[in-house]
């Protein structure tokens, strides 16, 4: 109940961010220009405007996710807010669980707000859309789980600039984590070491990536979608579990 609680009041403070206001015009201002950018281009227009507005979806939400989920426990210690809350008979744990949950409700819902835009924009250019569309952003969102739970791992224990830095050092590797491992057999045995050290820790954020796989009209199999969904999960639960053990441990005193 008491997660329930925080969760609830994270996403009425989410509500009142303009910043989470202003990503979200630009994502559907990016998914509408999809129509006009497609009649400049040669080649197939409706690849062109799904390969687009996912883009724009799994973009604007990562920064989403990154810009206000650093803030989730960075704003409460420099607002001295988080005296009161750990004086309260609710454990550390709980508190940045209903913050992450708060959040995920908030992304949840501008996920639906994008892809319910995306939609708008295909029926308008008569496009036909598949169920694979639908999975590839559910995978979207898995993402964005995983990336709200980095932004909150690193939120525990850096300032806020440096959380943002480093969340987003994470993105951009995760998304070159398969070039880790051939990047490393070409180096020495240090460097392989290093490189394969990173594939092995860091999230392969492709996992998530099925914007060929719609556009190629390449059908994904239900078990290899449970198979990507439940990596997600562990991953967000390994980190979740890593900025309780911090947050546990960090003195505010």
């Amino acid at each position: 109940m008491k997660i329930l609680s925080i969760a609830f009041n994270t996403f009425r403070e989410n509500l009142r961010d303009k910043l989470l206001y202003n990503l979200l015009i630009f994502a559907l201002l990016m998914i509408g220009s999809s129509i006009i950018i497609s009649k400049l281009t040669l080649g197939d227009f409706d690849r062109l405007m799904i390969d687009i507005g996912l883009a724009s979806v799994n973009l604007f939400g990562v920064l989403i996710a990154i810009f206000i989920g650093i803030g989730l426990v960075s704003k409460e210690i420099d607002k001295k807010t988080i005296y009161t809350i750990v004086s309260k008979p609710v454990a550390r744990y709980q508190f940045l669980l209903g913050k992450y949950l708060g959040l995920l409700v908030t992304l949840l819902i501008n996920t639906t707000i994008m892809t319910g835009g995306l939609l708008v924009v295909l029926w308008a250019r008569n496009v036909t859309v598949e169920g694979l569309l639908f999975q590839a952003v559910g995978m979207i969102f898995v993402e964005f789980m995983v990336m709200t739970a980095v932004a909150m791992l690193f939120s525990t224990f850096t300032s806020t600039t440096l959380s943002a830095i480093f969340t987003l050092a994470i993105y951009v590797i995760g998304h070159l984590t398969p070039d880790l491992k051939t990047f490393g057999e070409k180096m020495d045995e240090l460097g392989r070491l290093v490189m394969n050290g990173l594939y092995y820790t860091l999230p392969n954020l492709e996992r998530f990536n099925l914007k060929g796989h719609v556009i190629h009209h390449q059908a994904i199999s239900g078990t290899d979608l449970v198979l990507i969904a439940c990596y997600g999960l562990a991953y967000t639960a390994m980190l979740l579990f890593l900025a309780a053990l911090i947050f546990e441990r960090r003195d505010f005193r």
